[in-house]
């Protein structure tokens, strides 16, 4: 079992930048691939990216691709995501999801992951 707690989120300005991390405990997150979703209201949940366990495969979606940076320090069982440049449509809930190694074919996809954080309210303004 895998427990995942996000931090990070807040309000921040267009244009800005933000940083949210996952902590993972239970049992050590090196051994895990993990991701980074979002959901607007109103939205379904939505991939951002992706790292393997090893952190040398990333994956991001087209929204973010060129903006966005993950990365993982396995010491600290903790995944970050850096997006820049913040839009107004990058409000939303972020979740943070685990599951076992593996490839990260399917990692836009939602039911690919196993453990979920409870998510951090990002809101960008204006």
């Amino acid at each position: 079992q895998v427990q995942l707690v996000e931090s990070g989120g807040g309000l921040v300005q267009t244009g800005g930048s933000l940083r949210l991390s996952c902590t993972a405990s239970g049992r050590a997150a090196s051994g895990y691939k993990m991701a980074w979703f979002r959901q607007a209201p109103g939205k379904e949940r939505e991939f951002v990216a992706a790292i393997s366990w090893s952190g040398d495969s990333t994956y991001y979606a087209d929204s973010v691709k060129g903006r966005s940076t993950i990365s993982r320090d396995n010491a600290k069982n903790t995944v970050y995501v850096q997006i820049d440049s913040l839009k107004l449509e990058d409000t939303a809930v972020y979740y943070c999801a685990a599951s076992s190694a593996g490839s990260l074919a399917r990692a836009s996809t939602s039911s690919a992951w196993r453990y979920w954080g409870q998510g951090t309210q990002v809101t960008v303004s204006s």
